[in-house]
């Protein structure tokens, strides 16, 4: 019982990454969370649920290089990040580790006026720049 090294899978586990997930949020600008939520495509309870150390939903794999892109997380926070998350899902990492370098591209599109009308362009920009980049990725680059 002296090794303090959670199981893999355990909800201790979990927890360990969703806190440092959690404390790269708080130390962010205001609204990181909706903006998280926006480059998922998911509501902001989903953002919740899987931030939260509260929650033993793990993180779904395919989501962690948005979220490193948005967080804009520091190399340090990334390899804290990736380490936690490794010891947690010891089957996913090689999902994790092979993912790209992302960059961030502006676009400007018009405002309807309506929040929902807004965040149905979003979710569907978003939707569309992650099928095109998993078209390409799966071209072998």
């Amino acid at each position: 019982m002296a090794d303090k090294t959670p199981e893999p899978g355990s909800e201790e586990a979990i927890r360990a990454y969703k806190t440092i997930l959690s404390q790269v949020i708080d130390q962010r600008p205001s609204g990181m969370r909706q903006r998280l939520a926006d480059a998922l495509g998911k509501h902001r309870s989903f953002v919740t649920q899987i931030s939260s150390p509260a929650y033993s939903i793990p993180i779904p794999s395919k989501h962690l290089p948005a979220i490193f892109s948005v967080c804009h997380f520091s190399p340090a926070e990334r390899d804290h990040f990736l380490a936690a998350y490794h010891q947690a899902h010891p089957g996913k990492m090689s999902v994790a580790s092979g993912m790209r370098k992302t960059r961030h591209v502006s676009l400007i599109v018009p405002d309807f006026g309506d929040d929902k009308q807004n965040a149905a362009l979003d979710r569907a920009v978003n939707d569309f720049i992650q099928k095109i980049t998993s078209i390409a990725g799966k071209g072998g680059t």
